[in-house]
């Protein structure tokens, strides 16, 4: 089943039987709050957060942008010219780049609302400096006009795929199974009510579709098998939490399996991450949104122009490799085959590469920043015509 087609089932499935679901999972989701102890840090008031999330907390860490300096480095930015962040997320680079590099002007875009409202906070203490836009990849070219943005007057362009730290660390949000929590994972909030969450995905699909996502997104060896104790679990109740979903994928390992699972630092991983990452990926629609930030980045970009991409995941940097490389993607679809869309364009393509090898983070970045592990940076200036 293609993406696009899984996202019109869902949504028509979902905007059929909402009325009837909402009651049930509203008192599902009161009977949970009231069941967990206050010492797993999950009450009522979890469910009950507003959308824009509380600022100033002294438990909140601080935000750390992965592979700053290698981006810093290989944007090369110089004084007065217009540097587009297309994923702003806590601002790490954004504030970075305007604290070394005098005069200089940043398109902050995010699809997060609670993202842009740091970057208008950002604004205002940098008068003139900072351009807030709230919207997805996808628009980007509708909205550079609202900020004086041409195409092929921005100097530098820098993507940072995936989900932000910001997005992890708040439960309401639903991206993290660390923390219980509604299970949405919706990056753009409440901006588009129709478009399904993660919790309308696993309660709709059918077990084939679900295996599929999993499959795809999550490169999940078992997701049949975890797609067929989704769909189970789901006859006795609707799954709508974080913590219930992760439970009922790790009930689909065998104990020695479940606990046997590391990640990239050889630290016990969760079996339920594949899972969640697929879904995210899935809901957000993401590799659709990268394709098209890429080809955004394209446009806007002037001849010389220095792009930096950052990803976090096999998918998408099999994705920007291509697109840098000039494969022709046009007809690539997220959930076909893996040969799909891999031709290449004719002639040298419209990307130069600034260093051919990929960049990952060092040593000491990853020990400081363990959730920077697996990012992986690629560099490439916008050739002349």
């Amino acid at each position: 089943m293609a993406f696009h087609q899984c996202v019109r089932s869902v949504t028509l499935i979902w905007r059929t039987n909402r009325t009837r679901w909402r009651p049930r999972w509203s008192c599902w989701l009161r009977e949970r709050c009231s069941s967990v102890s206050a010492s797993s840090g999950f009450t009522r008031g979890a469910l009950d957060t507003p959308k824009d999330p509380p600022s100033g907390s002294a438990e909140k860490p601080p935000h750390t942008p992965v592979l700053l300096k290698e981006v810093l480095h290989y944007l090369d930015i110089q004084r007065g010219e217009v540097v587009l962040d297309m994923t702003f997320g806590g601002g790490g680079h954004t504030k970075a780049i305007l604290n070394t590099v005098p005069q200089v002007k940043v398109v902050a875009l995010d699809r997060d609302p609670a993202a842009v409202a740091l970057a208008e906070q950002l604004a205002e203490e940098h008068s003139g400096r900072v351009k807030p836009l709230l919207g997805r990849f996808s628009e980007l070219e509708a909205l550079v006009p609202r900020v004086n943005v041409e195409p092929g007057s921005v100097d530098a362009v820098l993507l940072d795929a995936g989900c932000s730290s910001m997005q992890m660390d708040q439960a309401h949000r639903g991206f993290s199974l660390s923390k219980d929590g509604p299970l949405d994972m919706r990056m753009d909030g409440e901006r588009y009510p129709d478009v399904p969450s993660a919790a309308d995905v696993v309660n709709t699909l059918d077990q084939q579709a679900l295996a599929s996502i999993l499959l795809a997104y999550g490169e999940e060896r078992r997701a049949r098998r975890i797609a067929g104790a989704v769909v189970e679990a789901r006859r006795a109740a609707p799954i709508t939490g974080t913590r219930q979903l992760a439970a009922v994928v790790a009930g689909a390992f065998p104990a020695a399996i479940a606990h046997a699972r590391r990640d990239r630092l050889q630290r016990p991983a969760h079996v339920a991450t594949k899972t969640f990452q697929a879904l995210r990926i899935f809901v957000n629609d993401e590799l659709n949104e990268l394709h098209a930030g890429l080809r955004a980045a394209r446009r806007l970009l002037r001849p010389g122009g220095r792009l930096c991409v950052i990803t976090f995941h096999s998918l998408e940097d099999r994705l920007v490799k291509r697109f840098l490389r000039g494969h022709d993607l046009s007809g690539w679809d997220p959930l076909g085959p893996k040969t799909q869309g891999a031709g290449r364009a004719a002639g040298d393509g419209d990307w130069l590469p600034i260093r051919r090898k990929v960049v990952t983070p060092e040593k000491a970045e990853v020990e400081e920043n363990p959730r920077g592990r697996s990012a992986k940076l690629r560099a490439a200036l916008r050739r002349q015509p």
